[in-house]
């Protein structure tokens, strides 16, 4: 047999073993290659590897198999650092790397130290190889006697390595562990083994074994100290300060550490988190009771933090003031200016503390101080205007002005912009929403999927060629097996269109899409998402052909909506054409048809008749027509206040959808559940916990209808306390239609969220619609009294919401909103939580506005003894509500 013979049946061995998945065997058989007969194999292992990626779900496992002996073999036969870390460190390879790592390790044990280290190194700087396979990358930095990394993927790498159970005793056995604690301290985001939330006593508590080897020596205090300080003022979430903030605390600074950072903890007491900042709080007042705390220091950081939003830290602020006061009265002229900030705290009860302060040393300060303090009264709450006249002096406040509602402007509809002009522009548009980029708006969506339409209609050979060269690398433009195809799950959004105009689709998945229909069983999301996907298998199939030169459901508004005068156009220029619409096309443009200006929906209906065709007619029908889809609604059995919640909210709720004889005789498949059905709004439903923008483009015009879809996503929203549920409210906003309940429950559910960001955008919502004279308080007030009563909605966060909305001016909408909800809830059989927030935000809105009226049950909470925020709160709107009728 020949020499060359030879060479190839052991390189054969080794490609065979690699094929078959077996990454144990490759070690000993990389053994009996030299140095060309590696190069060889190499130059088969990466053809292989471009192979493997290509192959589709059906070959998983055997994927899985080859991708490990390829991993091995590949660290084998590279003979540059660079390449071998490159190759270890594959994306395709690494998800398997933990099953491998003895076997790279034992195929690279003959190379250099240094050759070694330079691998570690390069491993090092890929976060998720030096994280996830920190095991391989430590032992050749061991191996190599390099360096240890300080990247943060091995510095995580390395904190999830260590033991659960003898924390301190591996710590201190580490010679690591010097060099890379410090390191910790720098990361933005604090590895999770350290915010694991244990007492100080369990071995596993990182902040105590740290502190432990500080007092040992073994890590220097000082650094720790500095670290900790740092990463603290550098500030964060607050799971990603717990781990400083402890180890800070345990490690106990020195009276001469805690001197010597006077600016460091202002600076913490002034922007970090309230626990930092309360620790911060506590420093600077040992600092201040020992006189090592300047009067201008303490100046400064109480205009910072009297301007915080947590009572707990602005009541310690005000009495650390008040200490400071009575050791140097000297100090007022100084100090009463920073006290008068809490004057326009939202907490009536701090706003009392302040101006008490003052009043007690106004007399220490001289005219200049006590004019300005005058000045800085005007922002307490009506409710203190009496007392601060008394102290100031009546002529010390002008005459109080009628009240004005502010309100924001009304969003104004804007028109959106036309397909992009040339091929080059839309293939830009195309790149930007591809694969269904779910930030995507319905305007850019609509736009690239109109474009592409009239572009393939138009230039379909130059669209083509730009498309091909665009998207070479497309996922779907590869190999996809024999036995399925990219689309057979999803369209991917406008991608199945693209797609579609370079071949890439079968048509028999074209023919089964189009005529499928809708599934019955879907939940309401799932069938608004099949009317988009609809439309999109419909451009895929027609795509470049006559019968589809451009699309009638573009919208002109950035809402979805469609003029009705624009769509007679399109029709009528079908019409010269010789061109039926497309069944889904036409439907689609029939529900985004905006009808808010009567007149204008009358002229276009004419014109529609006009045109002779039967889609005219069905325009003419559909513009004089009531055509809204909205549900109407239906609740399983609530609850009253103080009862408890009686299952998830989302599946108490009962759409039902009334019957259109138009909607289901002549609409396609996808779009006929819409002339009626019944279902629980939350059956069978997954589509609450993400955002879904074009639901609101399927029926822009009808507000009620939206609502309805919305009220899952809300209402799963807030049973789970999952965070962005509100992302539709925007749309309820800014679209026309009627508003009615479904719309104002959905409000309700809004301002009831758990997560500030979603609250706020329910607060723009109430005040938009209020600006568009479409709010009913009386309504949202009903919902909110159902919600609040059967625990859906906490009444903690609705007061957040609305103090949010009274703080924007619009006092007397906030009372109207919330006086029908206080009744039931002042007449719960228990105390309800958070009630004391509802009455001052109300009592607020009441003193400011000049509203009037009898709350019931009100009088009944104010006559009760002692003087919890309930009672205090409820005898304050008691005496707002005599003074105003």
């Amino acid at each position: 047999m020949s020499e060359e013979n030879v060479v190839g049946t052991v390189v054969e061995k080794l490609l065979t073993a690699v094929r078959r998945g077996w990454f144990e065997a490759v070690p000993a058989l990389l053994k009996e290659l030299g140095p060309g007969e590696r190069k060889e194999a190499l130059a088969e292992l990466k053809a292989l590897r471009t192979e493997v990626r290509r192959w589709g779900w059906e070959r998983w496992n055997e994927q899985v198999s080859v991708q490990k002996a390829l991993r091995v073999a590949g660290a084998g036969c590279h003979t540059g650092a660079a390449a071998a870390a490159a190759w270890i460190g594959g994306r395709d390879l690494t998800d398997w790397g933990r099953a491998t790592t003895a076997q790279v390790l034992e195929v690279l044990a003959d190379r250099d130290p240094a050759w070694l280290g330079d691998v570690a190194q390069r491993l090092a700087e890929r976060p998720t190889v030096a994280e996830d396979e920190y095991v391989l990358v430590h032992e050749l930095v061991v191996r190599s006697g390099c360096a240890v990394p300080t990247t943060e993927g091995y510095v995580v790498g390395w904190t999830a390595a260590m033991t659960r159970r003898r924390l301190v005793e591996e710590l201190r056995a580490d010679p690591q562990t010097p060099v890379l604690v410090p390191r910790v301290l720098d990361l933005i985001e604090t590895p999770d083994r350290l915010t694991w939330s244990v007492g100080p006593e369990a071995p596993t508590h990182w902040p105590t074994a740290l502190a432990t080897l500080a007092a040992e020596g073994v890590l220097a205090r000082a650094s720790l100290v500095d670290g900790c300080v740092a990463r603290l003022l550098r500030g964060g979430r607050p799971r990603d300060l717990r781990f400083p903030l402890a180890l800070l605390q345990l490690l106990d600074p020195t009276p001469a550490e805690r001197r010597g950072r006077t600016a460091d903890w202002i600076g913490m007491a002034s922007h970090a988190p309230s626990p930092v900042a309360g620790y911060a709080q506590d420093v600077l007042a040992g600092l201040a009771a020992e006189g090592e705390l300047a009067t201008p220091e303490l100046a400064e950081m109480s205009a910072q933090v009297l301007f915080r939003t947590e009572k707990k830290l602005v009541r310690a602020q005000l009495t650390l003031l008040t200490k400071a006061l009575r050791r140097d009265p000297g100090a007022a002229a100084e100090l009463l200016p920073v006290v008068a900030d809490a004057f326009g705290h939202e907490d009536t009860g701090i706003q009392e503390r302040a101006l008490k302060l003052v009043g007690r040393y106004l007399p220490t300060v001289d005219e200049q101080v006590r004019e300005e303090l005058a000045g800085a009264a005007a922002a307490l709450s009506p409710a203190h205007r009496q007392a601060a006249e008394e102290l100031f002096g009546a002529a010390e406040f002008a005459e109080d002005l009628p009240y004005e509602e502010t309100l924001p402007p009304v969003p104004e509809p804007r028109r959106v912009a036309g397909p992009a002009g040339t091929v080059a522009e839309l293939v830009a548009d195309l790149v930007s929403v591809s694969k269904g980029r779910p930030e995507a708006t319905p305007e850019e969506f609509e736009r690239a999927l109109d474009g592409l339409v009239r572009h393939a209609h138009l230039h379909r050979e130059e669209l083509t060629a730009a498309v091909a060269e665009a998207f070479a690398d497309a996922w779907w433009a590869g190999d996809h097996g024999d036995r399925g195809d990219a689309f057979a799950r999803e369209t991917y959004g406008v991608d199945v269109v693209t797609a579609a105009v370079m071949g890439r689709v079968r048509q028999s998945r074209l023919h089964d899409a189009r005529v499928r229909g809708h599934a019955p069983s879907s939940c309401v999301h799932g069938a608004l998402d099949a009317v988009v996907d609809a439309r999109l298998w419909e451009a895929a199939a027609l795509i470049g052909t006559d019968r589809l030169p451009f699309l009638l459901a573009a919208p002109t508004w950035h809402t979805g909506a469609i003029e009705p005068s624009v769509l007679v156009e399109r029709l009528r220029a079908y019409r010269d054409a010789g061109v039926e619409p497309a069944p889904v096309d036409f439907a689609q443009a029939l529900l985004r048809l905006r009808k808010g200006d009567p007149s204008a929906a009358a002229a276009a209906a004419a014109e529609a008749a006009a045109l002779g065709t039967r889609a005219g007619e069905r325009l003419a029908d559909w513009l004089t027509t009531d055509a809204s889809v909205a549900p109407g609604l239906r609740f399983l059995a609530g609850g009253q206040v103080s009862s408890g919640r009686t299952g998830p909210l989302r599946d108490r709720i009962v759409l039902k959808i009334r019957e259109r004889r138009a909607v289901r005789d002549e609409f396609p498949p996808a779009f006929r559940w819409l002339g009626g059905a019944e279902a629980k709004a939350g059956s069978r439903c997954h589509h609450w916990f993400a955002e879904r923008r074009h639901w609101s483009a399927v029926v822009p015009d009808d507000r009620e209808a939206l609502a309805t879809w919305l009220l899952p996503v809300l209402a799963g929203g807030l049973d789970w306390d999952e965070r962005g549920v509100t992302w539709g409210l925007t749309a309820l906003a800014e679209s026309d239609g009627p508003v009615g309940e479904t719309t104002h429950l959905a409000l309700a559910l809004g301002l009831g969220c758990r997560h500030t960001e979603d609250r706020l955008t329910a607060v723009d919502t109430l005040l938009v619609l209020a600006a568009r004279g479409d709010l009913d308080p009386s309504m949202l007030g009903a919902s909110l009294t159902r919600l609040v009563g059967d625990g859906t909605v906490k009444p903690n966060r609705l007061a957040d919401a609305a103090r949010t909305a009274a703080a924007t001016g619009a006092y007397g909408t906030t009372w109207a909103v919330l006086a029908p909800v206080l009744p039931a809830l002042l007449a719960a059989e228990k105390p309800v939580r958070g009630l004391g927030e509802l009455l001052a935000v109300a009592a607020d809105g009441v003193e400011r506005s000049g509203a009037a009226g009898e709350i019931p049950g009100l009088g009944a909470v104010a006559d009760r003894r002692g003087s919890s925020q309930l009672v205090v709160q409820a005898g304050r709107l008691r005496r707002a509500l005599r003074t105003d009728s």
